[in-house]
């Protein structure tokens, strides 16, 4: 705890400042508690980007259940950072936990989930194909209250970019393709909690939380969220 007088005070700039110690014992105990006791569960699946969000939760899980009892997932697909599964490797490995690692794009492939999203791009910049990578970009807010269309960026293979706006229909064929890669992992979770009776543990912070930037029936779906009340900067806090 930290001393009364040192106590940080509604909207100063030690608002967010937490007894890291104590918040982590409490934590453990609650994640313990929660697997052992409410869900029944021996262990915990935790899905693991490489981020210092999907870490901490790891961490936590190996404090509450034992390095024995969690499952790290590595899932990524054509279209994921090398890095991200360099990072995500080394996490498993620095933590002492059994990982494995499914490759997704087949399964994406097969759902249709990378011709549905070039094809709605395609729509609006006939020039996309292989080897362009693209990004949405959402109005500014200061254009609330008109309408207001987003937009999609493309860089092509040699580097050039392009820009065009995105009719409703083609944007919420993009939406849905990119979100089916989020419900492809938590199917995934889902399927390797179940064969060892573990619990699906979540790794959205508070800030997306709050925000709703996570993808419904998607990273966003678990059995227990041990960090969602905490904001990124306490996250980066716990896992230091």
């Amino acid at each position: 705890m930290l001393p009364e007088g040192d106590a940080p005070k509604m909207f100063s700039e030690r608002v967010l400042e937490l007894d890291t110690e104590a918040e982590v014992d409490r934590l453990v105990r609650s994640i313990r508690a929660l697997v052992r006791g409410a869900l029944q569960r021996r262990g915990a699946v935790v899905a693991i980007s490489g981020g210092v969000d999907s870490a901490l939760v790891a961490a936590l899980c190996v404090r509450a259940l034992g390095s024995d009892r969690v499952l790290g997932l590595l899932l990524p697909e054509r279209e994921s950072s090398p890095e991200s599964l360099v990072l995500g490797r080394k996490v498993a490995e620095t933590f002492g936990i059994a990982f494995e690692i499914r490759e997704l794009s087949a399964v994406l492939e097969a759902f249709g989930c990378y011709a549905e999203r070039d094809d709605a791009i395609r729509s609006v910049l006939p020039e996309y194909g292989p080897g362009w990578r693209c990004k949405l970009v959402l109005p500014p807010l200061e254009g609330r209250g008109r309408i207001n269309l987003s937009s999609v960026v493309a860089v092509g293979p040699t580097g050039e970019e392009r820009r065009a706006r995105l009719p409703l229909g083609a944007y919420l064929r993009v939406v849905a393709a990119s979100n089916l890669k989020q419900r492809m992992r938590a199917a995934s979770a889902y399927h390797h909690a179940e064969r060892l009776h573990y619990a699906v543990a979540g790794t959205p912070n508070r800030l997306e939380y709050d925000q709703g930037f996570f993808v419904k029936g998607g990273d966003g779906l678990a059995d227990l969220k041990p960090i969602a009340h905490l904001y990124k900067t306490q996250v980066r806090a716990l896992a230091e």
